[in-house]
């Protein structure tokens, strides 16, 4: 009887003493997940301004259409005009996700010059000369770019000045000449990386189509007026350095 009494004791003692122990227990702390990891990707938005340089070629393909106001045609063939260029450009960028957009605007200087012995019409009489003296371009894009990487394509207008003359075969004497400014279209392609927040480097080729047109020629003190048809095409490479002011990094998770 008296083990059972203790037995007893011994269990209620237990009882009462366990929602003691439950209430001495702690809830187990909140731990607050951590923040997803943000990669920031280049931002290609923004107004930016930059230079240029490399080098051109052109193509001009020579007809006579006159001779001193008298109907003369036949053809004075082709040469091509080399050399290098250097100008600047400005423009404005949008970018969606990996797509950018743009417009620019770019001028440049220009020494492209080449020319040929007049042939077949006139040959051994006078050399034809073409001089690309400057150039402007005014083209919208469109791009993809993988972070700090863009792909572009572009097309436009584009202005060409240039200088178109005969000098007597064999030597540099002026026959006649004529200066114009002429409008075409554009197409080009370029590729640019981002070093640095605010600036980044690239490459870019244009053809320029400026077809043919017809430009009178003046006379120098030794030579006679001519109309002549010509037509041209010019092709650039240029590397390229750009400073943008954009906005503020764009995040994507």
């Amino acid at each position: 009887m008296k083990k059972f009494l203790m037995g007893t004791v011994g269990l209620v003692a237990l009882s009462l003493s366990a929602p003691a122990s439950a209430a001495d227990m702690r809830a187990r702390p909140y731990t607050k997940a951590p923040p997803p990891i943000v990669a920031p990707i280049y931002n290609w938005g923004g107004l930016y301004i930059g230079a240029n340089g490399g080098y051109g070629w052109s193509r001009n393909c020579w007809d006579f259409v006159s001779l001193a106001g008298v109907p003369f045609t036949g053809g004075q063939g082709c040469h091509d005009a080399d050399g290098a260029v250097a100008g600047g450009q400005i423009g404005y960028r949008w970018q969606s996700n990996q797509f950018v957009f743009g417009l620019e605007a770019q001028g440049n200087w220009a020494d492209l010059e080449g020319g040929s012995a007049s042939t077949p019409t006139l040959a051994g009489v006078v050399d034809t000369n073409s001089r690309v003296q400057a150039f402007g371009l005014f083209t919208g894009q469109v791009g993809y770019a993988w972070n700090n990487v863009l792909l572009y394509a572009k097309g436009g207008a584009a202005v060409v000045d240039s200088r178109h003359f005969h000098t007597l075969a064999g030597t540099n004497v002026l026959f006649n000449s004529t200066d114009n400014t002429r409008w075409g279209a554009t197409v080009g392609v370029g590729l640019e990386v981002g070093f640095a927040p605010n600036w980044s480097v690239g490459v870019a080729y244009d053809h320029l189509f400026i077809g043919r047109d017809t430009l009178s020629f003046a006379a120098s003190p030794i030579g006679v007026a001519t109309t002549n048809s010509i037509n041209q095409d010019v092709d650039l490479v240029t590397a390229r350095i750009n400073y943008r002011w954009g906005g503020p990094p764009v995040a994507r998770y």
